[in-house]
C-alpha cells in the first residue's frame, strides 16, 4: 500500500509549493478528479515520494509528452491515494 502523507499541509516534491493533501480526509481527495495514465503514475512513483500538489498533477494530466512532463517545466488519473 502506498505511503500516505501526514495529515495537514505538506510540500509538493515536484514544485516545492505548499498544499493540503486530502488523502486522509473523510471525503475524497481533489486529486481523484484527475486522470493520469499508468505509465505516468509509475514514473511519478519512481521519481517522487508522497503526493504531488493538484496544480502539478493537473499539468501532468494535460501534458502531451509524458516523458518531458515528469520534470518540472517552470516556477503538475483517477487516483485514490498517494503516488508513492
Amino acid at each position: 500500500m502506498p505511503e500516505l502523507p501526514p495529515a495537514g499541509d505538506t510540500r509538493c516534491p515536484r514544485c516545492g509549493g505548499a498544499f493540503h493533501c486530502g488523502a486522509n480526509d473523510p471525503g475524497p481527495c481533489a486529486c481523484t478528479t484527475l486522470k493520469l495514465d499508468a505509465a505516468t503514475l509509475a514514473g511519478l512513483a519512481a521519481q517522487y515520494r508522497g503526493c504531488l500538489c493538484l496544480r502539478c498533477l493537473g499539468e501532468l494530466a494535460g501534458a502531451p509528452e509524458r516523458g518531458r512532463a515528469l520534470g518540472h517545466a517552470g516556477s503538475s488519473h483517477t487516483t485514490s491515494r498517494s503516488i508513492a
